[in-house]
């Protein structure tokens, strides 16, 4: 693995913009910060951001500041929505994640999302949160509601095997994204539900759902949603931050679909996908994989039910640190459940 000092893909600053949207010079995303003596000696009470490491469910040396102060990146919490026609900052080719609850599909543009990493929505009764990591690629919707609780996440400017860790103002428990569950606080080890959606190209997604709305520029944050601050980034094999080990059957930053089937994890190249159907699993249950490369949009289903089965797209590097054991499936390999 290859670390820079600094992430020199970012263009734009995030946590450094002013309120006219303007850098000022401080970059989302820096190099893993020196401890200091007090972060480095052993304490009864360890805290960084503001939150209490003192006992976590996750290597603690392995938590590393991405530069930010916690909120420094501001997460969407009340998100407004436009029509289709009014989302014209929007351009064909541009990815949203998409979710349908109570009869409305909504879009949550990746451009919106790689500013703010978190949206906490309400769809009817659904209370849903819509999470991005740029630096993993990994755009995931959850569940959270939990206990007779409604959860509100923010940022907390730390990172876990290059991954955002989210926090919910409730608790203040710290939450791993990929790993799908809490890694400190009253929450800890408590699993998030991964909710099915659809990743796609703007241009598809509107096709697809002509009455969809769309997440609005209007997020109560000054930014320049036309800039991609992460431009770049992807077609570099380097990371940021330490992962341990990665293993070398696919490029670091090569796509992948993600999913637990069986309790077992696969990760599917997207570009050996092409438009076939590749079947993962078997025994108690069996799900379908195709994979479009116009509308960039998965379709994963249980193969008994015809149901949405919940998927990660990832960097292979971010998916394989957080399921080491993942096995590497192609169109190729299986056309019919595993036995």
């Amino acid at each position: 693995m290859i670390r820079i000092p600094i992430l020199a893909v970012v263009t734009v600053a995030l946590m450094g913009c002013n309120e006219s949207g303007s850098a000022t010079g401080t970059e989302q995303r820096s190099s893993p910060a020196a401890k200091t003596p007090a972060e480095s000696a052993p304490s009864a009470h360890y805290s960084v951001n503001g939150f209490d490491l003192s006992s976590v469910s996750i290597p603690r040396g392995d938590i590393h500041r991405g530069g930010p102060p916690r909120d420094g990146i501001p997460s969407i919490d009340s998100p407004k929505f436009v029509a289709i026609a009014d989302a014209s900052f929007l351009k064909p080719d541009d990815l949203v994640v998409s979710l349908t609850r109570a009869g409305e599909t909504r879009a949550y543009p990746l451009r919106i999302l790689v500013w703010h990493e978190i949206v906490n929505d309400t769809i009817g009764t659904n209370h849903i949160a819509v999470t991005f990591c740029p630096l993993c690629g990994t755009c995931m919707v959850f569940d959270r509601k939990y206990g007779g609780r409604i959860l509100d996440f923010g940022v907390s400017g730390l990172l876990y095997q290059s991954d955002v860790l989210m926090y919910d103002r409730q608790t203040e428990s710290l939450w791993s994204q990929l790993k799908m569950s809490g890694v400190s606080g009253e929450l800890n080890e408590t699993r998030l539900e991964l909710l099915a959606s659809e990743h796609l190209t703007f241009d598809a997604w509107r096709a697809k759902y002509p009455d969809g709305r769309v997440l609005s520029t209007e997020t109560g944050h000054r930014r320049n949603y036309a800039v991609l601050p992460y431009q770049g980034y992807e077609k570099r094999e380097t990371i940021m931050f330490p992962v341990g080990k990665i293993r070398a059957d696919l490029k670091n930053k090569e796509w992948v679909i993600g999913l637990i089937v069986n309790d077992v994890a696969y990760a599917l190249p997207i570009k050996s996908l092409g438009g076939e159907m590749v079947v993962i699993g078997g025994g108690k249950r069996s799900v379908s994989v195709r994979f479009d490369p116009v509308s960039l949009a998965a379709d994963v289903r249980e193969l008994a039910t015809g149901a949405p089965w919940p998927y990660v797209k990832a960097y292979w590097f971010a998916w394989q640190a957080f399921y080491p054991a993942t096995q590497v499936r192609k169109s190729n390999d299986a056309v019919r459940p595993n036995k």
